[in-house]
């Protein structure tokens, strides 16, 4: 039994994504993924100035004229949702913690999918592999998604993006794209992420709280480490502890935007304080130029 305010949370994130998703984003995420390749649609009496390449032989033959193949875009999709679930996700200086913009972001790429009629899956990580559903299409199961977003309660703590990575790639042959959410606070995953966008289309979203990117001007803070709950203190009022926690987090940003551009990634980075739409439909519209060239 789902309790009511799950219900009421799963309605909200429905109505707020197919909205969203009809009125900004169905036109921008036709144009801004490729389908699978081109397949055979049907035959034309060769006209001047067509590739010869194309000549159907065999119906020109029985025919007693030219004619030639005709080509259209293989366009059904699979898009996989890849969800960090890991404990440091549930952390809010806000309204809203990451784990609840990676939901409603989730729900609104999922929506866009169903309206050009694509499939979608899921998957949710922390350390582990949580959970694998496979992509289908339908409202159902675009709302089965969402509740499992929304009510899932993972097992792990910690992160693991090598890990689902490595599981997504072994399970699913053929061309996805995948859209990575996370907030990357983990190391190590770069060969993983390597041989994954080899084989997939894979679209890198970071989340991050106003709060990990400037902390209060001063104060003595008690903190805790969400994924090991490692305990520490910090007094933010030093100018030099300020200092050093900005360029950690300045390095941090660049080694992982090396990283995508290194390995050609489109990324994007999503502040939980903001909103989130805009920076989605400029992703979107910028992959479509680079696939107008």
């Amino acid at each position: 039994m789902i309790a009511e305010e799950i219900l009421r949370k799963i309605k909200r994130i429905e109505i707020l994504s197919r909205k969203a998703a009809r009125d900004l984003f169905a036109g921008e995420y036709h144009s801004a993924f490729k389908g699978r390749g081109m397949e055979f649609s049907q035959v034309r009496e060769y006209q001047s100035g067509d590739d010869s390449r194309f000549i159907d032989w065999n119906v020109s033959s029985r025919l007693g004229r030219l004619y030639v193949k005709q080509f259209v875009e293989e366009r059904e999709l699979t898009i996989i949702l890849a969800i960090d679930l890991s404990a440091s996700l549930r952390f809010a200086s806000v309204r809203k913690s990451k784990k609840e913009i990676a939901a409603e972001l989730s729900a609104l790429i999922a929506f866009t999918a169903m309206l050009n009629n694509d499939k979608v899956g899921l998957l949710f990580f922390s350390d582990r592999v949580e959970q694998y559903t496979p992509p289908l299409k339908g409202r159902t199961h675009l709302l089965r998604l969402i509740r499992d977003i929304v009510e899932f309660r993972p097992q792990g703590r910690g992160t693991s993006i090598a890990g689902a990575l490595a599981y997504l790639t072994s399970l699913i042959k053929k061309k996805a794209v995948v859209f990575l959410i996370s907030d990357f606070l983990d190391e190590g995953f770069d060969t993983a992420l390597k041989i994954a966008c080899r084989k997939h289309d894979l679209i890198a979203i970071d989340i991050a709280d106003r709060v990990e990117q400037t902390p209060p001007a001063q104060g003595h803070f008690l903190l805790q480490d969400l994924e090991s709950q490692a305990g520490f203190s910090a007094d933010f009022g030093r100018p030099a502890l300020r200092r050093e926690y900005a360029a950690m987090r300045l390095a941090r940003s660049r080694r992982l935007q090396e990283l995508f551009r290194r390995h050609g990634i489109d990324s994007l980075a999503i502040d939980s304080s903001r909103d989130y739409e805009k920076p989605l439909f400029d992703l979107f519209l910028k992959r479509r130029k680079k696939f107008a060239r």
